[in-house]
């Protein structure tokens, strides 16, 4: 029992200690830009392996204000529509996605708001399960503790994936039209923000095996809705 009880203690102390270093990493965003999120990472290992030179993501970060309107009112239409009033996560849309899921028997649907998606982003695995969605809303508590809702919605636009090694809305821009970010049109904002869902599928049809999204249709339904997108200003 003595052995047990020193195992569990070790446990919840690397626990807390995870949690510190989170907490300390999502202070010091205050006044740095993350350099890379674990997702840029895993994807990049996928892609390149080993090498160091030679290959790698597609990402630039551009400021808040470097980043078309367009493009920020079609990603809240899209993904957050109640984003700049929730406290970082949305009870009801989790309740529905928990009913959901017991429908099917496994997670089909998280119900995660845009600070849920940047904490998964920058710190955690694409796997889905309860126990990584409780450390997703810890950490979307800390994001929204220390981040203002501008410089949140700044670091997911930067962050975010929008193809195979393609991160950030500057890449996304560039990658699909040849074009900056703050250059977006309104029909170009909502393909990208439709593309989210499926990112690599939008990007690349071998990746749609699984999938059955309408883009076209869904970048349709975002534009007429971009109007009433309100942002975090």
């Amino acid at each position: 029992m003595r052995w047990l009880a020193y195992l569990a203690g070790c446990l919840l102390a690397g626990v807390l200690v995870m949690q510190l270093y989170f907490f300390c990493q999502i202070a010091a965003w205050q006044v740095l830009n993350p350099s890379s999120t674990s997702f840029m990472r895993a994807e990049r290992w996928r892609l390149c392996g080993a090498r160091l030179w030679g290959c790698g993501i597609e990402r630039r970060w551009v400021s808040y204000d470097d980043i078309s309107r367009n493009l920020k009112r079609a990603v809240i239409a899209s993904e957050d529509a109640d984003f700049v009033n929730h406290p970082g996560y949305e009870l009801d849309a989790m309740l529905n996605a928990w009913e959901r899921n017991k429908q099917r028997g496994h997670i089909v649907r998280g119900g995660s708001t845009i600070t849920q998606q940047l904490a998964k982003n920058l710190f955690l695995s694409p796997e889905q399960h309860y126990l990584r969605k409780g450390q997703e809303l810890a950490i979307a508590w800390m994001l929204e503790f220390w981040l203002d809702k501008q410089r949140i919605f700044e670091i997911y636009l930067n962050s975010v994936e929008w193809g195979e090694g393609v991160f950030g809305a500057e890449a996304a821009a560039q990658h699909y039209f040849k074009t900056s970010a703050a250059r977006l049109s309104v029909g170009q904002a909502a393909r990208l923000a439709a593309a989210l869902p499926a990112p690599k599928c939008f990007d690349k049809t071998q990746y749609c095996a699984n999938v059955r999204v309408n883009f076209k249709a869904k970048a349709g339904i975002i534009a007429r809705r971009m109007g009433a997108a309100t942002l975090p200003d």
